[in-house]
């Protein structure tokens, strides 16, 4: 890539803080894409190490958003999509490697109007022949929020086999590489920034099923993602997040009154709690305490946008895409490892 195009299809948008080892590893692969319409945007989220100014020297083609702050992922993306030129948003981790012609695979998805986010599929950077936890071949949720993908579930990531390389609909799209079109994401006022970090793509997804759109996955696409990069596996901040952001985001999302499913969750949790504190985790057990009283805390503004969500929805959550037994019960005590294991009705 020498010139970004005037008037492209696609704005790729990358928000990055402090990891210009991340960008000097994996941009030069994004600027070869081979796509005739394109730009790329970098996010700089106040970065000290100088990532702008390498970017500038190395990479100038590359539009730098430089901002005041460190907005984290969803509120770094939200502001760098204002300056986006493209009819379509691709909001990509720095931490990502792209096949040369990873955007001709989204052409094909967006072919059809009523599909609204497209998710490529995304293998690991490190052992490329496997997929990546987050997101690998599609996402999904079971009935008490717990989200898997075709290609792992849990800690169990599957080997590439060819086994998901047909193009379908998918309940969730990962964050590490996610297109959207942006009269979509407008609509949507983009990703809630309540969320920081984590699962704010299963609800920015979950939010654009009720307008009607439909969420695919595209195997012509392939993405390489390092995964962990701002948060590591394990991590009790990342414990944190997780626990809080799947209370919050069933509570404002589900169709049919919430209170059952989410005391379903604490329960299921506490059992959690139960098996951290078994395994000598006390960090996780302080992580998990923590999220709940955040989340009641968010309980009030949660319901607000629940009621303003109820108000803009068009048509009701495809229960087709949701998983309606426990994943963990398929997992844990049926040996249920794979996709390819689970039968959804």
């Amino acid at each position: 890539m020498t010139n970004p195009s005037e008037n492209p299809t696609y704005s790729i948008i990358i928000v990055t803080w402090n990891a210009l080892d991340h960008i000097q590893r994996f941009l030069p692969a994004v600027t070869r894409t081979t796509h005739h319409s394109f730009e790329i945007i970098i996010a700089d989220n106040a970065s000290e190490d100088k990532t702008s100014d390498w970017i500038a020297e190395n990479y100038s083609f590359c539009r730098v958003v430089k901002l005041d702050k460190n907005y984290g992922y969803c509120g770094g993306n939200n502001r760098a999509a204002g300056y986006a030129k493209g009819e379509i948003l691709v909001f990509l981790n720095n931490d990502a490697k792209t096949d040369p012609k990873w955007l001709n695979g989204l052409d094909e998805s967006f072919k059809n109007p009523d599909v609204g986010i497209v998710q490529p599929k995304i293998k690991s950077a490190e052992e490329p022949d496997y997929f990546e936890y987050a997101g690998a071949a599609g996402g999904f949720i079971d009935k008490m929020g717990y989200p898997f993908c075709r290609g792992r579930i849990f800690d169990h990531v599957e080997e590439d086999n060819g086994q998901y390389d047909t193009a379908s609909e998918i309940f969730w799209a990962s964050g590490a590489a996610i297109a959207i079109r942006k009269e979509l994401f407008e609509s949507l006022n983009g990703f809630d920034e309540d969320f920081e970090f984590h699962m704010e793509e299963i609800d920015l997804c979950w939010r654009s099923h009720k307008l009607g759109y439909k969420v695919v996955y595209e195997p012509r696409s392939v993405v390489f993602h390092l995964g962990g990069g701002s948060l590591p596996m394990g991590n009790p901040r990342k414990v944190f997040y997780n626990y809080r952001n799947n209370l919050t985001m069933m509570t404002k999302n589900l169709d049919k009154n919430p209170v059952f499913r989410i005391l379903g969750r604490l329960f299921l949790d506490g059992i959690a709690g139960v098996k951290a504190l078994l395994s000598g985790s006390p960090k996780d057990i302080w992580a998990i305490i923590r999220a709940h009283f955040a989340f009641y805390g968010m309980l009030a503004d949660t319901l607000k946008k629940r009621r303003e969500l109820k108000g803009k929805q068009t048509v009701s959550t495809p229960t087709h895409l949701i998983y309606q037994k426990s994943i963990i019960v398929e997992y844990f005590l049926k040996g249920k490892k794979k996709f390819s294991d689970l039968t959804f009705h």
